[in-house]
């Protein structure tokens, strides 16, 4: 059954869906799932060596750019539940996501990426690494295991740029407006980083009328 995970590496949300997503996948280890990670930008017009984080952030929000406290409260919570360490004040710079998600997916063929969907998440908000510095991309590639001669000529000619945003844009013509955002068996939608117990009966139901 096709799962496809739609997401950005610069997401906090989308890090917790992740890792709700696993406990619910843990629960359900004997339905047959083909998952799939898909681009969603969330700072499409970021130019392309990034930005300052506080600048980002105070165009994008204003003031000081951090939000509600309840948002980022329940944020913090429900990572602590996760065992997602989120260390947002070592970030200092907010990056263009195009390359990570042609790492993203070069990582579907080189079978390992939930791996490098993790390794990325990791690296920018535990370790506030720049995620779309090539460098970094080169070493979370290494540490997947992925070829590191062939990534860095895909890296180098822009392999899959086109690909990328093309993708971008078909999610936000079928209606995605956030990120995270699950697509179940090509049919059923849900949006948000939803808790464990509805993901599983989301999955139920789609694969139950599959079996039908």
């Amino acid at each position: 059954m096709q799962l496809d995970i739609i997401s950005d590496p610069v997401c906090p949300w989308c890090y917790v869906g992740k890792k709700r997503l696993e406990v619910a996948l843990r629960a359900r280890s004997g339905i047959p799932i083909e998952l799939a990670y898909r681009v969603y930008q969330l700072n499409p017009d970021m130019p392309r060596e990034g930005m300052d984080r506080r600048e980002h952030l105070r165009r994008k929000f204003g003031g000081d750019g951090k939000g509600p406290s309840p948002v980022l409260d329940a944020l913090h919570e429900a990572a602590r539940e996760l065992g997602i360490a989120f260390n947002f004040s070592r970030i200092a710079r907010t990056p263009n996501t195009v390359d990570a998600h042609r790492l993203i997916r070069w990582a579907h063929s080189a079978g390992c990426q939930p791996e490098v969907v993790e390794i990325l998440f990791r690296r920018y908000f535990t370790e506030g690494e720049d995620i779309g510095d090539r460098a970094v991309l080169l070493d979370i590639a290494l540490e997947a295991g992925m070829d590191i001669q062939i990534i860095t000529d895909l890296l180098s000619r822009d392999a899959d740029i086109e690909l990328i945003k093309s993708e971008d844009a078909t999610a936000r013509r079928i209606g995605i407006q956030g990120v995270p955002s699950y697509i179940i068996a090509n049919k059923y939608l849900l949006v948000g980083a939803q808790e464990p117990e509805l993901f599983v009966k989301a999955l139920d139901a789609a694969y139950a009328e599959a079996q039908a």
